[in-house]
């Protein structure tokens, strides 16, 4: 049974999401807020964590910035909950590293749909034919991006960080941003998940043969 630890101070709200995930099967656990989140995900190792962004002690963007410098959290799939909707806020929470931001209220299905395509991507990672090839962003060309947003997207589907980014390139952490945002316009996407799965689609494809012997003619 996948343990699904949900972090938010609103009780209500907190209830129901805990009653959602239980009548699916998951095994839920709630924390009403941040600090508290954090001690939980570190003690129980849970398999996602949905989180609200406005809480009191620490807000989501803590909770998420130290789970993923820690190493026994790092890799966790994080889903933001909030009430701020504008594409700026998911944007912002894409960057941090979250795999998903959905808008208070989420309707059940969309929740749901949210909680499957993460575990159905953990799953699709762990089989032994999944072997995306890195070696090089031009697959990613196809895309319809520019060569530096191509690049920009290797990284990101490699787990990287902004940061990570910018130095690899030698570019600012700005300059990213921008790249992020011409990947996520060009794909018609708002999440930096979606971003990677697109991009391990491309990446994972079989290479096409050379034929080093054509017929003479």
């Amino acid at each position: 049974m996948k343990k699904i630890l949900v972090i938010e101070d609103e009780p209500e709200m907190r209830r129901n999401l805990v009653t959602i995930l239980r009548l699916e099967q998951y095994q839920p656990l709630g924390a009403e807020n941040g600090r508290l989140g954090l001690e939980l995900a570190a003690k129980e190792k849970p398999d996602l964590i949905l989180c609200d962004v406005m809480m009191p002690e620490l807000d989501g963007y803590g909770v998420l910035k130290a789970l993923r410098e820690n190493a026994a959290t790092e890799s966790i799939p994080f889903i933001f909950l909030s009430a701020k909707g504008e594409k700026i806020d998911q944007r912002n929470g894409m960057n941090l590293g979250a795999d998903d931001y959905l808008t208070k209220p989420v309707a059940r299905a969309e929740l749901l749909e949210a909680i499957v395509a993460r575990f159905r991507r953990q799953e699709q990672q762990a089989r032994p034919e999944f072997k995306p090839n890195f070696s090089s962003h031009e697959p990613l060309l196809s895309l319809g991006l520019t060569p530096r947003a191509a690049e920009t997207l290797l990284w990101v589907a490699q787990g990287k960080t902004n940061l990570d980014i910018a130095t690899i390139l030698g570019i600012s952490e700005s300059t990213v941003k921008k790249h992020l945002l011409e990947i996520f316009d060009k794909l018609n996407i708002e999440t930096r998940s979606a971003a990677t799965l697109r991009a391990l689609e491309v990446l994972n494809s079989p290479l096409p043969k050379v034929n080093n012997n054509p017929a003479k003619s």
